[in-house]
């Protein structure tokens, strides 16, 4: 089946519900091969030149073949994108994901991992003895306890640790002072969500308490 390029335009979602639900229809209109391109027409780059409102912020790996932007079907201007190697959290990420709540508004915050994590692969390597490479390490570092805590469950397949490191991600920005003000006005949600390579699916992995979409 063929993607449909007919860059619809489409109304930002303004709740948690309505963002999340936007974004499993994209991904599903990914995994189908039956895209709608919405948004990335010149009209809509025109449109929002000089401002942007983003319905959701994205906090994921750096990984490349985890382009948020193609997965979910969007377009410019709707999603606020952050990525680290491994989604691995410091304080200019914490403040960039802060940002898009208080400043930009958006109504979510997903947390996106995948399988096949070459980080989390690193750190489960550096636990059993094998040393990372100097240049590494911060990553590693930052993503061992994942590794830890996932061992400590009995789990221990990849998709597996990395579905622990999101909830454990997810757990870290909803700690955020201007995130947890958000989620607790009723204006905001986190979620964790985990993309499968060979499929493209994403799945949810950490459920938030969402409002009910009109």
């Amino acid at each position: 089946m063929s993607d449909l390029s007919v860059n619809a335009p489409s109304a930002r979602p303004s709740t948690p519900a309505a963002a999340l639900a936007e974004l499993i229809a994209g991904n599903k209109r990914f995994v189908t091969g039956t895209r709608h391109h919405p948004n990335q027409d010149a009209e809509h780059r025109a449109a929002i030149a000089h401002a942007q409102s983003p319905f959701a912020v994205l906090f994921g790996c750096s990984d490349s073949r985890l382009a948020a932007e193609i997965i979910f079907d969007r377009g410019l201007g709707d999603l606020f994108v952050v990525r680290t190697a491994g989604q691995i959290i410091g304080a200019e990420v914490l403040a960039s994901i802060e940002f898009g709540v208080a400043v930009l508004n958006a109504p979510l915050v997903v947390i996106l991992g995948h399988d096949d994590c070459g980080a989390i692969k690193a750190a489960n390597e550096a636990l059993d003895g094998a040393a990372p490479h100097p240049d590494l390490r911060p990553i590693v570092e930052r993503v061992l306890p994942s590794v830890v805590e996932a061992r400590t469950c009995g789990v221990s397949d990849f998709a597996g640790v990395a579905d622990v490191h999101v909830r454990s991600t997810a757990a870290q920005v909803g700690r955020g002072a201007t995130v947890r003000a958000a989620v607790a006005a009723g204006r905001c949600a986190v979620v964790g969500m985990s993309y499968r390579l060979a499929d493209g699916r994403v799945s949810v992995v950490t459920e938030p308490l969402l409002d009910q979409p009109a």
